[in-house]
């Protein structure tokens, strides 16, 4: 399912939070791992065009040695992984990458070498973010100290949190969660959230309002309830531990925030779309309110097609080494 995965590194400490959550997924899916290191291409006018062979042979060097140590890392709990240096604009160049190597996830730290900021993700992974075509995970770097790099044959997720709408679309992210959990013996938790309908008045709700919005309610609980049931009960979930979750709030991303919080959640796992989704757009609201304000780690799936037109790339504008 997730295999190759794609791991862009920068060199910093921030960035390698997302290296013990390669070897959790990559162990679970038997996945190569590719990590790429992207030499930012600068942008120099007319003045300033000789390019500088020595840095750049310096700086790939450096990049390459760094990604050999961190394969070799890699490969000492077996995981099978591959590296590569190229020079170019960052977000573009990875998204460029993935798409025309056929990459089936990309892993990213929320920061890198330019910081924490007051902001939840960089600029640079935000533009990743939005410009990808594959499923994603995204590693909350603030939460990591020194030992964010540390590998270990630990399991990393032990409750896995899986917000759900009743649409098919939503139920995409369920096979990869259940490989997942099988193999990190974790919980799933199955959550549907009820919201109470809006009822648009100038006036206060009437008696007859308040009565309509409560018999809406009982029906779309007594229909969740059915559904978190039949999903339950589905043979792959079978040896799995699941626990479901019905909540009835005027604000469901609010209360999922607040069962991320109360269940101590350690991966939150969400299809890119739901029943509301709309192609025009790479996510769906839910999923980008978790972008910005969620804490733990997101795993998001991604349920459209990867577009077939091939992003061309400028052989003089990207150099690479392979190992």
């Amino acid at each position: 399912m997730f295999d190759p995965i794609l791991v862009p590194l920068d060199g910093s400490q921030l960035a390698e939070c997302v290296l013990p959550h390669i070897v959790a997924v990559a162990r679970s899916f038997n996945s190569e791992v590719v990590l790429l290191r992207m030499l930012e291409k600068k942008q120099t006018g007319t003045s300033a065009q000789i390019f500088d062979l020595v840095n750049w042979q310096i700086n790939k060097t450096k990049a390459s040695l760094y990604l050999e140590k961190t394969k070799a890392r890699f490969q000492e709990v077996h995981i099978r992984t591959r590296t590569i240096v190229m020079e170019g604009l960052v977000a573009e160049g990875i998204t460029e990458y993935a798409q025309n190597q056929g990459m089936k996830l990309i892993v990213l730290s929320s920061h890198g070498r330019n910081g924490l900021t007051q902001r939840s993700i960089s600029s640079i992974t935000q533009k990743i973010i939005l410009s990808a075509q594959t499923s994603l995970l995204l590693v909350r770097a603030h939460q990591y100290g020194s030992h964010s790099g540390e590998l270990s044959e630990t399991p990393l997720y032990q409750r896995i949190l899986v917000p759900l709408d009743g649409s098919q679309r939503a139920e995409n992210v369920l096979p990869i969660i259940t490989q997942l959990a099988q193999f990190h013996k974790a919980q799933i938790h199955l959550v549907q959230v009820v919201q109470t309908p809006e009822m648009a008045r100038l006036m206060p709700p009437t008696r007859e309002d308040i009565e309509l919005s409560a018999r809406v309610v009982e029906r779309n609980q007594e229909e969740a309830g059915r559904y978190l049931e039949q999903l339950k009960s589905r043979s792959y979930l079978e040896g799995i531990a699941v626990q479901t979750h019905l909540i009835t709030s005027d604000n469901a991303a609010v209360a999922l925030h607040q069962l991320e919080d109360q269940e101590r959640i350690d991966l939150v796992a969400l299809s890119a779309h739901g029943y509301s989704g709309n192609h025009q757009w790479p996510y769906g609201s839910m999923v980008n309110n978790f972008i910005l304000y969620g804490n733990a780690p997101l795993l998001i799936v991604q349920d459209l097609p990867v577009k077939q037109e091939s992003i061309s790339s400028d052989p003089q504008s990207n150099e690479r080494v392979e190992r």
